[in-house]
């Protein structure tokens, strides 16, 4: 079994790239404490690869994660091919799953999350290194005490929360 300490980040590499490469920013910035262990630092994936070759490496990836995130965009629930195919493996490998709104919807966003994690357990929040961050500290505790209990839902931060992080 794979060691699980990485961080598996889905999104829409067409539109919202941008918003994974701040992460990676504000992880690399000396004056941040965000971070996290990038699990698409595992395996190198090749634009002329097939869907078969794709999926078994972001399945890998997966493997070697502790918790997913999942950036929503304009676009995220349209994409089934790899986003919706992403979901379905975190959910199956039981991933604590944060849902992150590039909106700065605090709670979930209705029209735009994906269908098939509607309802799930997962925690929604904002696009904000300070919120994020928070999320990966309490979300994989929290996510597998309520699967003890078998509470499912969307859950997500009170705005005390925010406040105290200067949000």
């Amino acid at each position: 079994m794979a060691y699980r300490n990485k961080v598996y980040v889905a999104f829409d590499a067409d539109n919202d790239i941008r918003y994974y490469r701040l992460m990676q920013a504000w992880k690399q910035n000396d004056n941040s404490s965000f971070d996290f262990y990038d699990a698409h630092d595992i395996n190198n994936l090749r634009d002329w690869s097939t869907e078969e070759t794709i999926k078994n490496k972001l399945k890998e990836r997966l493997k070697n994660s502790k918790t997913f995130i999942l950036l929503i965009g304009e676009q995220t629930r349209f994409h089934y091919k790899y986003i919706r195919w992403e979901i379905n493996q975190a959910l199956e490998l039981n991933l604590p799953i944060i849902c992150v709104n590039l909106n700065g919807l605090r709670s979930i966003d209705t029209e735009k999350c994906p269908p098939i994690i509607r309802n799930e357990l997962a925690l929604h929040v904002s696009f904000n290194a300070k919120i994020i961050e928070k999320a990966l500290i309490d979300w994989e505790v929290m996510h597998y005490e309520n699967k003890k209990k078998n509470i499912i839902g969307d859950f997500y931060y009170d705005s005390n929360i925010y406040l105290k992080l200067g949000l």
